[in-house]
């Protein structure tokens, strides 16, 4: 598909954006606004349980109508079809992308190489529900026979940061006589913390790795299989009451010592960072329980089929996308701030930095040529006020234009006296603040010395969204998740980016496995690093064996 097309810049709707944007590019939003009184209420969308007010981005009509024509003149239509489909666009890795098929009902039907997928999906589903359902009625005993009270995920990377942000995400409906932790960090602190106060005779571990090979995963699962076995008198055959394996590798599996009936498997077309609605979430089922983590996928599934079949122009995920490449290509924004008004909601922007950056965080384009344009801005944020006392300065009064998500719910969780009003009453404030700002003029009005009304004159213009839900569910969350994946899918067909692959975190592990034998070696052998490497790897073996 994307062979045929022009290049991106070449394209009649990117050539009249570059000039349309010479021409509206400072206008103001206050202007914007005064032009037209109904803009607040004409610039939105409402869609499956989500409001999106984008009125307060630099846009105009003309400017939704040329980025909705980039769309059609990317092949955004053909990509997304071809996605659903179970065409094979991870190019460089040549394997479909389902995420999708995840969530799809029971009796629909995704093919992935003459394969319907979907009866071995909700076959994995029903073995994880199984077993949840054992270890929350407490059927499930550890090799003592005590009842399982704490679950520590071992996983890195996506399998870790979907689980433990749906997890703080959906702590409300978590069974809280189950203590989840979860490790990732190869720093042995990470594990030495999560398990400090635990009992090994209540503790399971899941241990999330497809090919059961993760440098970082499988060394955290050794110290917990040696952690476990030391609290349980060294029987081997406890490793199976208290190791369960997520991973496509039954023979490492076995040989770890966890029973391969208590494996859970996924597929080569789920990438890490789609996961946490596979068996990757084991751990948010274990917290939830069976139908709340069945809800979370109905919700993905809602947004999934209104990304496939929504117009372009009332579609939640391509407008936020469009918005996106508007600001990174025509106004050199080089960020995204996402900003939820919801503390569940703490781990929700690390989260979309792997989802965001390593899909598209790339430099060449499906081909394998350079792109033209500047592609995968960097997403970083924080929740609710704490923000405001911190880094909202630099985005109110900084020098950089960084668009911003503002996300609320409209109903809290642990209505709080007035805590709830004022949360939202903030977020509304901050948005109105970043948009309109305050003059010269208002500042001296309100009695401001002349030297000092420079620093207290905000500049405005400065664009975000806000998305309003009615309460954070499990569906609302899969909805939520699934609106930022379908968006970064279409930045990727914007860009022309294979958004699946993600060999910039190769070279770094490679590396590492050479360096490794070099540290542990009792003497340092000959190096062949550059003088930076070698100069490091010599003080560190120095000071480990006591020499300097």
């Amino acid at each position: 598909m994307a062979a045929s097309l022009p290049p991106l810049t070449a394209r009649p709707a990117w050539q009249a954006l570059v000039a349309h944007q010479r021409q509206i590019g400072a206008r103001q939003l206050a202007a914007l606004f005064a032009e037209d009184p109904t803009r607040g209420e004409r610039l939105t969308l409402e869609a499956v349980g989500i409001y999106l007010d984008y009125s307060k981005n630099r846009i105009t009509q003309d400017t939704l109508v040329l980025l909705l024509q980039l769309a059609a003149e990317s092949g955004l239509r053909g990509h997304i079809d071809a996605m659903f489909r179970g065409d094979k666009i991870n190019l460089t890795e040549d394997r479909a992308v389902l995420h999708v098929a995840l969530r799809a009902p029971r009796d629909a039907t995704i093919f992935v190489d003459g394969h319907n997928v979907v009866p071995a999906v909700h076959a994995v589903q029903d073995k994880m529900a199984d077993f949840a359902e054992r270890v929350r009625s407490g059927a499930w005993r550890g090799h003592t026979g005590q009842r399982i009270r704490n679950v520590v995920n071992i996983g890195i990377g996506g399998s870790d940061l979907g689980p433990v942000m749906a997890y703080e995400a959906l702590r409300y409906y978590s069974d809280r006589n189950l203590r989840l932790r979860f490790v990732s960090n190869v720093d042995g602190t990470d594990f030495a913390e999560a398990t400090q106060d635990l009992e090994p005779a209540e503790t399971l571990f899941i241990v999330s790795s497809k090919t059961f090979t993760t440098l970082e995963t499988m060394t955290n699962a050794a110290s917990a299989r040696a952690w476990s076995l030391a609290g349980l008198g060294g029987e081997r055959a406890a490793v199976a009451r208290h190791f369960v394996a997520v991973s496509t590798n039954a023979e490492k599996v076995a040989e770890f010592g966890i029973d391969t009936a208590n494996m859970f498997g996924f597929w080569d077309w789920v990438g890490g960072r789609y996961s946490l609605d596979s068996a990757i979430g084991l751990s948010t089922m274990l917290a939830i329980g069976p139908d709340n983590f069945r809800a979370m996928l109905g919700g993905f599934h809602a947004m999934d089929e209104h990304f496939r079949t929504a117009p372009f122009g009332q579609n939640l995920p391509v407008l936020l996308a469009l918005l996106t490449v508007w600001y990174a290509n025509f106004f050199a924004a080089q960020t995204v701030a996402v900003l939820p008004y919801e503390q569940y909601l703490k781990r929700f922007p690390a989260y979309l930095q792997q989802l965001t950056m390593e899909s598209n965080g790339k430099h060449v384009t499906r081909e394998g040529t350079p792109v033209e344009v500047a592609t995968g801005p960097v997403y970083w944020g924080e929740p609710g006020t704490n923000g405001q006392h911190s880094f909202y300065q630099l985005i109110h009064q900084g020098t950089h234009l960084i668009p911003c998500d503002f996300i609320a719910f409209e109903t809290s969780h642990n209505p709080l006296g007035r805590h709830h009003d004022i949360l939202l009453a903030n977020m509304f404030a901050q948005a109105e603040a970043l948009a309109f700002g305050k003059t010269a003029a208002q500042v001296r009005a309100e009695g401001t010395p002349d030297w000092l009304v420079p620093h207290r004159v905000f500049e405005g213009n400065r664009p975000s969204n806000t998305l309003l839900l009615e309460s954070l569910t499990p569906a609302a969350l899969g909805k939520l998740v699934a609106l930022y994946e379908h968006s970064v899918f279409t930045q990727g067909v914007i860009w022309n980016l294979d958004s699946f692959d993600q060999w910039g975190v190769e070279l770094g592990k490679v590396l590492a496995q050479r360096i490794i034998p070099e540290l542990e070696a009792p003497t340092l052998p000959p190096l062949g690093h550059d003088s930076s490497t070698n100069a490091l790897i010599r003080r560190y073996h120095q000071k480990k064996r006591g020499q300097g």
